[in-house]
């Protein structure tokens, strides 16, 4: 049992992630308007988006539980459960939650150990109820696949090449024969879901332009701006001081709109500490100026300048550099993904359901 312990590190870095068909990541400025799931674990081999208790799912007859029993090196091998009829040991349990364990060292909270154990349970019955699905519709992986992504992994464990992995494992009492194993049946797995879940999603433009329009000033407090800017401050706190720098701020507008390179007048005239980057304000989100300032740079079209806009530093002359838009091509496909990855998840849980349903499943924990 310690062996296997040991070899956790190592098991779950290899397989993390290769149960799944890779999903669109969420972008970051968007709004995420649906059920939050959280992302797919290392130590199964099936998202835990399908969080459907075991208990919750089972047809009566098909279930069976027994009393917890003491828990030592003598009985880790006992069976827990039994999924149709491939079996899960209660090793299968410990290893996953010691794996979970190592990977979030840091966390003082979280489940209790009795919400782990049930929580880690459904996500291996789930897994091998996956196993058989693919295995019942004969999904195979290639010895080129397996070896090509066998390779991938290693090496961002850090080893250069098989023999060198297979020293640094040797110590923990785990073959790689049985991380290949492990890590075929998590591409198997893979394989499937990508077939009967993530190919028949389709996402349409007239969804993406719905999704725009029904979340348009959530999207739009996300978007990006770059700007420049010249600032004019006044030699005296009068309205004499304050018209002056007005002028002076009137003045280099017209220059700029005559022709003037916009770098050199802000690095010449320009009294903020942005002069000597040309006033470079860099990119900006919603929200970070004043916003009677945001609304006069975003009434503006890139490469525009702005009439002088008065602060309480004194009078800025802005010029707008690049602005994110919702009808961006690169918007539209961050959307499309968002949109793909609720339909995914929805597909997947429903799918998850339907393998659960007809299988036979015993819980002995």
């Amino acid at each position: 049992m310690r062996a296997r312990v040991l070899a956790l590190g190592v098991a779950g870095l290899l397989l993390g992630g290769c149960a799944m068909p890779t999903m669109p990541s969420m972008p970051g400025w968007v709004p995420w308007l649906g059920k939050q799931k959280e992302p797919p674990p290392a130590v199964a081999a099936v998202s835990p988006e399908a969080k459907t208790d075991v208990l919750d799912t089972l047809k009566p007859g098909e279930l069976r539980q027994r009393p917890a029993e003491e828990t030592d090196e003598a009985v880790t091998d006992r069976i827990i459960a039994v999924v149709n009829n491939d079996a899960i040991t209660l090793a299968e349990l410990q290893e996953s939650i010691v794996s979970y364990r190592s990977e979030n060292p840091g966390a003082r909270t979280g489940p209790s150990d009795e919400e782990l154990r049930r929580d880690f349970l459904n996500r291996l019955i789930d897994s091998r109820l996956q196993l058989q699905e693919a295995d019942r519709e004969k999904v195979t992986v290639e010895d080129v696949e397996l070896n090509d992504e066998f390779i991938e992994r290693i090496k961002k464990y850090g080893a250069k090449n098989e023999e060198e992995f297979a020293k640094l494992i040797k110590s923990q009492g785990v073959t790689i024969d049985s991380i290949k194993k492990r890590l075929r049946d998590g591409l198997k797995v893979n394989k499937l879901v990508r077939r009967k879940v993530a190919l028949r999603i389709s996402v349409t433009e007239a969804e993406i332009s719905q999704y725009l329009d029904e979340n348009r000033a959530k999207l739009e407090g996300g978007l990006s701006f770059h700007a420049r800017h010249i600032l004019v401050t006044p030699e005296a706190n009068t309205d004499t001081g304050w018209e002056a720098a007005r002028i002076k701020a009137d003045l280099l507008r017209s220059q700029l709109l005559e022709g003037a390179d916009f770098v050199e007048l802000a690095k010449q005239h320009s009294q903020d500490a942005t002069a000597k980057d040309g006033g470079d304000l860099g990119t900006l989100k919603r929200g970070e100026l004043a916003p009677e300032i945001e609304a006069e740079l975003l009434r503006l079209s890139p490469g525009q300048v702005s009439q002088p806009v008065r602060s309480p530093l004194g009078f800025h002359v802005f010029r707008l550099e690049a602005r994110d838009t919702l009808e961006g091509v690169s918007i539209r496909q961050q959307i499309r993904d968002i949109l793909f990855r609720q339909q995914y998840e929805t597909r997947l849980d429903v799918w998850l359901k339907e393998i659960k349903q007809r299988a036979i499943i015993e819980v002995r924990l």
